[in-house]
């Protein structure tokens, strides 16, 4: 059976080749905006499944992952800032934080039926930071298409003081965890 990332963000088709399985990703064509009083980790299974089911009807003999992250501060959101200016901010109202990630993730299968969805939440206790901190930081990793401003696999580590999860490829936008969990339930087993 085939296998597809229903997305096009090379984060996570890098996460998705450490299962060392075929498969191909492909654009879902989904609204991102978020529901009026949609909380966090709603939104986050909510964007997965229909990343998923929007591949899934295009592919149904297919397996289709949907994955989506969602970050929060208290409650406010935090998307891909996109530009520096936006990113700075970010840093700025992260610093001394707690950040809780939402990392949403689902399997269908359109032929069979098949749906599983999950949402694996994730904890970051930023460090105080100072704006000369935050400068460098963004001079250096760019991370503008990053929920949050950073990147974890990389320099973004050194923003933080602590880490809370069960899944830390969560944090990195997919969470392998959940979805070999979810593969081998569908029937799909990648150590076959």
């Amino acid at each position: 059976m085939d296998l597809i990332l229903a997305s096009t963000s090379p984060y996570r088709r890098k996460l998705l080749e450490r299962l060392q399985q075929p498969f191909e990703c492909l654009a879902p064509t989904v609204d991102e905006s978020a529901h009026p009083d949609e909380l966090p980790i709603a939104l986050a299974g909510r964007l997965a499944l229909e990343k998923a089911l929007s591949v899934a009807q295009q592919h149904p003999g297919a397996m289709v992952v949907g994955s989506d992250q969602v970050a929060a501060v208290g409650e406010r959101l935090l998307g891909k800032p996109g530009n520096h200016d936006a990113a700075r901010e970010q840093l700025q109202h992260c610093s001394g934080r707690s950040v809780d990630f939402y990392t949403g993730i689902a399997l269908v299968c359109a032929h069979s039926g098949h749906r599983d969805t999950h949402v694996e939440p994730f904890t970051v206790q930023f460090r105080s930071l100072t704006d000369r901190q935050i400068e460098n930081y963004l001079l250096r990793e760019q991370p503008y298409d990053c929920a949050g401003s950073f990147k974890c696999e990389g320099l973004g580590i050194s923003l933080f003081c602590r880490l809370s999860g069960d899944d830390p490829t969560s944090l990195e936008g997919l969470p392998l965890i959940s979805l070999t969990r979810m593969l081998f339930a569908a029937g799909y087993d990648i150590l076959d």
